[in-house]
C-alpha cells in the first residue's frame, strides 16, 4: 500500500481498512489477486465515482477515508461505503487477473440477466432487463460491473443469500465458501393475481408443496399473434395437509401457472408493435382456473399439460428463479426474438442448469415442446389416451366442442335452422331471443325442455363472454388510441380510465408495491407489499363500477344494444330454468 500524501494517522487508518476488508474476503479471492497492487487516495474522482482500478493501481476517494476515520468507535456508521468501494475495485482486480473468470462466466450471465439469443446469430447477449429491485443500477451497465456490485453485497450484506440466493450460491461455489444456514423469510414470494375474482394478494409458495411442474401449451388458433400457441408452466401445488404425490393433481384450485405475457395497458395488441418491442413483457403468476377459463372458454383453444422430468431440487431452483424474475424482470416483447416460448426456454435453462446444456432454444411454443420431447425432458405419454388425459387433467379441451354438442341438443328440441354453434352465436341477441320461448312449447316433454333451456343458457353465457371481450377492445381502440381526437364530454371518464390502468399496473409489476430494497422481498417488505396490494385492489374495485357505468354510455349504440340483449336473454333463460326445476319439485330450485 502506498502512503503517499497521507499523514501517519491516515496511513494507519488506511491499513486498518485493508485489514478489515481482507478479513472478510474468501481465501481464494485473496490468493487470486495480482501481486503488487498499491492503494492510493484521490480528491479528483468524478462525483459519482468512489474508486478506480487500472494496471496495479487502486484509487479510492479520499473523502471515504475521512468518513472511515471519524466513525464512532465500534460502529459501522460511515464504514460500509468505503468497504464497498474497496471490495468493488478488488473484485475488478480479481476478475481481470483471472481472465474474466466471473464476468465471462456464461452461467453467471444467465443468472444476472444478460439473456441468450434463440436465433442462430447467437452467442451475443442483449441488454440486461432485470431492472426492478436492483441494489445499484450501475450493475446493469455491463457484466464486469454486475460482478463487482454483487460481490460488494456478497461480502458485506448478510441478507444477500436470501435476496439473491442463486447468485449467492454461485459465488460461494466459485470461491469455495461453505454456505451458512440462512434466516430467510419462509417460502418464495409471488403476487397471486386472480382477474376473475378481482383479487391480488401475496403468496408465499413453499417449493416442497409443488409435486410437479408441467409444460403448459395453449394450442394455436387463427389469430396471427396466436397461431403457434402460447408457452406456460403449470405448478401442481398440493392442497394444505396433502402429502406430495399423484393425488395433488386433483387439487386444481391450488394449481398456479407461470406465464410470460406482453402487458398491454393501453391499446389492443398489434402485430407491428409486437415486432418492434413496444410492449413490456413480464412474468405473471395466475390461478390455473383462470387460465383454463381464458383459453378454453373465451379463446376456444385447448390446453396440453405435460409433466417436466424434474427432481425435487430442480423444482425448487426453477421456482426460485421464477420468483426472482417475477420481482425484477421488465423486458420487451418481440414477436420473433423475445416471445413466450423464448422466455420460457430461458427460465428453464436458468432455473435448471441441466436443461441449460440442452439445445432447447426455440421461437415457437410448439417448437419448444418438440425440443423438450427430443431431450426426454417432458413426459408426452400422458396424452396417448385422449379420454384419460381429459379425465386426469393433462388436456383441457376447448369449449367449442361442448358448445357444438349443446347446440345439437337445442337444435333437436327447437328445430333450429342454423348448422352449428358458431352460426347460432353469430345471430343478433334479438334473433336468438325469438327462439327462447319455444323451448317451453307444449309439444316438448318437460325433460327435453329443461335440457334445451340449459343448453341455451350455456351458449348465451358464451355469447356474453365474447361480447365483453369485443367491447373491451372496442373501447381501447376508440378512446385510448394515441393521437385520436376524443369527444370533450368523455374527457373526465378517459382520465379516470387511464388512472385505473395505472393503478392496475402493479399486477404485472409487483416491485411497485415495495420500491425500497432489492431482490426477493423479505419479511417486513412482504407485509408492506400485501397491505399495499389490498389497498390498491379495494381502490380498483371502487373505480371499476363507476367506470363501467360511464363507458357503457359511450359504446356504439349497436354494441350497447347487443350487450343489453344478451343480458336480457340470460335473465329470461335463467328464470325459465328455475321455473322448470320448481315444476319438477327439485329442492332449492324455487324462483
Amino acid at each position: 500500500m502506498s502512503a503517499d500524501g497521507l499523514s501517519p494517522e491516515q496511513a494507519r487508518a488506511a491499513q486498518r481498512l485493508l485489514d478489515d476488508v481482507a478479513a472478510r474476503l474468501p481465501a481464494r479471492w485473496l490468493d487470486g489477486l495480482p501481486g503488487g497492487i498499491t492503494l492510493g487516495w484521490r480528491d479528483d474522482l468524478p462525483a459519482d465515482v468512489h474508486g478506480r482500478f487500472a494496471g496495479r493501481r487502486l484509487w479510492l476517494d479520499r473523502a471515504l477515508l475521512d468518513a472511515w476515520m471519524v466513525r464512532p468507535t465500534g460502529s459501522d456508521e460511515g464504514a460500509n461505503a468505503v468497504r464497498a468501494a474497496l471490495v468493488h475495485e478488488l473484485a475488478h482486480a480479481y476478475d481481470r487477473a483471472n481472465r474474466n473468470a466471473l464476468s465471462g462466466d456464461a452461467r453467471l450471465r444467465d443468472l444476472a440477466g444478460w439473456q441468450r439469443s434463440p436465433l442462430p446469430l447467437a452467442g451475443r447477449r442483449s441488454r440486461n432487463d432485470a431492472t426492478e429491485r436492483s441494489p445499484d443500477r450501475y450493475e446493469l451497465a455491463k457484466p464486469s460491473e454486475f460482478v463487482a456490485v454483487n460481490l460488494e453485497y456478497f461480502v458485506l450484506d448478510p441478507e444477500y443469500a436470501c435476496r439473491r440466493p442463486a447468485l449467492h450460491r454461485h459465488f460461494a461455489v466459485h470461491f469455495g465458501v461453505a454456505e451458512a444456514p440462512r434466516d430467510c423469510a419462509p417460502g418464495l414470494p409471488y403476487l397471486d393475481a386472480d382477474a376473475e375474482k378481482g383479487e391480488a394478494a401475496l403468496l408465499e409458495l413453499d417449493p416442497a408443496r409443488v409435486y410437479e411442474i408441467d409444460y403448459l401449451l395453449a394450442e394455436g388458433n387463427g389469430q396471427p399473434m396466436s397461431r403457434w400457441g402460447h408457452s406456460m408452466l403449470r405448478l401442481v401445488v398440493c392442497a394444505p395437509g396433502r402429502a406430495p404425490g399423484p393425488d395433488c393433481r386433483l387439487d386444481l384450485s391450488h394449481h398456479r401457472v407461470i406465464s410470460f405475457r406482453a402487458f398491454v395497458g393501453d391499446v389492443q395488441i398489434s402485430g407491428w408493435r409486437g415486432l418492434t418491442g413496444s410492449y413490456p413483457s413480464r412474468l405473471f403468476l395466475l390461478p390455473l382456473d383462470q387460465v383454463i377459463e381464458e383459453y378454453t372458454k373465451v379463446e376456444l383453444r385447448g390446453l396440453r399439460s405435460l409433466p417436466l422430468k424434474l427432481e425435487a431440487d430442480e423444482i425448487a431452483t426453477l421456482l426460485e428463479r421464477a420468483a426472482q424474475l417475477h420481482w425484477s424482470y421488465d423486458g420487451r416483447y418481440y414477436f420473433i426474438g423475445n416471445n413466450c416460448a423464448v422466455e420460457t426456454w430461458r427460465l428453464l435453462a436458468e432455473g435448471v442448469p441441466r436443461l441449460g446444456g440442452e439445445r432447447l432454444a426455440s421461437i415457437t411454443p410448439t417448437g419448444l415442446l418438440r425440443k423438450l420431447e427430443r431431450a426426454d425432458a417432458v413426459d408426452g405419454s400422458v396424452l396417448s389416451d385422449a379420454a384419460e388425459a381429459r379425465r386426469l387433467g393433462y388436456y383441457f379441451e376447448p369449449m367449442s366442442a361442448r358448445y357444438q354438442a349443446l347446440f345439437e341438443v337445442a337444435r333437436e328440441s327447437l328445430s333450429l335452422p342454423q348448422r352449428d354453434a358458431q352460426e347460432w352465436l353469430a345471430l343478433s341477441p334479438a334473433a336468438r331471443a325469438d327462439w327462447l320461448p319455444r323451448a317451453d312449447s307444449g309439444s316438448s316433454p318437460a325433460g327435453q325442455a329443461l335440457r334445451a333451456s340449459a343448453a341455451l343458457l350455456v351458449l348465451e353465457n358464451a355469447a356474453l363472454r365474447r361480447q365483453r371481450l369485443l367491447l373491451r377492445d372496442e373501447l381501447k381502440r376508440r378512446y385510448l388510441g394515441s393521437g385520436r381526437m376524443q369527444p370533450a364530454e368523455v374527457a373526465d371518464a378517459l382520465q379516470a380510465l387511464r388512472q385505473w390502468l395505472g393503478d392496475a399496473g402493479f399486477v404485472s409489476r409487483p416491485a411497485e408495491l415495495v420500491p425500497e430494497g432489492y431482490g426477493l422481498p423479505q419479511a417486513e417488505e412482504r407485509q408492506r407489499a400485501g397491505t399495499e396490494a389490498a389497498v390498491r385492489v379495494a381502490r380498483l374495485k371502487r373505480q371499476d363500477a363507476a367506470l363501467r357505468e360511464q363507458f357503457d354510455r359511450w359504446l356504439p349504440a349497436e354494441q350497447r344494444e347487443a350487450l343489453l340483449g344478451i343480458k336480457a336473454n340470460v335473465a329470461v333463460i335463467g328464470q325459465r330454468l328455475r321455473d322448470l326445476h320448481a315444476g319438477q319439485g327439485i329442492p332449492g330450485s324455487s324462483p
